[in-house]
């Protein structure tokens, strides 16, 4: 049974929004880490990977954290008012609130830059040691500048200097994707791969070579900016951008049995 979601604030004044929190608590003795999910654009913590990363934390005894940003699911908030650095906040925030000890980071598209994002902030507040990993499916780092601006049109560029915002439809439901010009401005505040991402953890990524939406030469790109130790990229032949299908999720959760190993006696 799905646990209640609890109702949690972040920021302050006209920023302030409440965020649905899932949080399944580890089991006392455990030593293991937690899982924390981060999602993607436009997806929620009700989705298919996120569940079954739940369902599999209550089956060992880990914690489990997974959450709505703002203007997604089941929080507040307006989605238009969605950027990096905002959603960013609220990841951080609900690390601080809901976690404790070492966790393992779990990003899916969007979710796998706000990871990167979230080490690099713990990191200057010598925090990164909560970091027991990173396990990012189809990461999509950068998606504003490096994936979608080069792609757009000169309509579309009126558009958003004009309306601040453009609509492109999606196959993954009946409303169109939504892009803002603050999402495009603050994205190039949040770049990552301008340089070597310190990490200090291991790192997993899944990629699928039939992702229309990342196509596999961006986690080529990425692991081109990580750290050459404990980095292994998976590439799945057949693979598409959601990595949901039953065997995608198999795949996921055994990296996850990996990188949460279970104490020595």
């Amino acid at each position: 049974m799905d646990n209640a979601a609890t109702r949690f604030e972040v920021g302050t004044g006209a920023q302030a929004r409440i965020l649905a929190v899932r949080h399944t608590p580890p089991e006392a003795a455990a030593a293991r880490p937690g899982l924390f999910w981060l999602g993607g654009y436009r997806s929620d913590m009700a989705g298919t990977k996120a569940v079954a990363l739940d369902r599999y934390a209550r089956a060992h005894g880990l914690g489990c954290t997974r959450f709505d940003y703002s203007g997604h699911g089941e929080s507040g908030g307006n989605f238009m008012d969605g950027t990096i650095s905002r959603w960013l906040e609220e990841s951080l925030a609900v690390f601080d609130r809901f976690t404790a000890g070492p966790q393992l980071l779990v990003g899916s598209s969007m979710g796998g830059w706000i990871a990167l994002r979230m080490v690099q902030e713990l990191r200057k507040s010598n925090a990164a040691g909560r970091i027991a990993g990173l396990l990012l499916l189809a990461p999509a780092p950068d998606f504003t500048s490096a994936l979608h601006e080069p792609l757009l049109t000169d309509t579309q560029k009126k558009e958003l200097a004009e309306r601040g915002y453009i609509e492109e439809p999606t196959p993954y439901g009946p409303e169109p994707n939504v892009f803002t010009r603050a999402l495009f401005d603050d994205g190039r505040d949040n770049r990552v791969l301008d340089g070597i991402i310190e990490t200090g953890c291991p790192v997993r990524i899944l990629q699928g070579m039939a992702d229309p939406d990342v196509p596999y030469a961006h986690a080529l790109l990425l692991v081109d900016h990580l750290p050459a130790e404990d980095v292994v990229l998976t590439l799945l032949r057949d693979g598409d951008h959601r990595l949901s299908r039953p065997q995608d999720i198999d795949l996921i959760l055994n990296a996850v049995a990996q990188m949460t190993p279970a104490p020595t006696a």
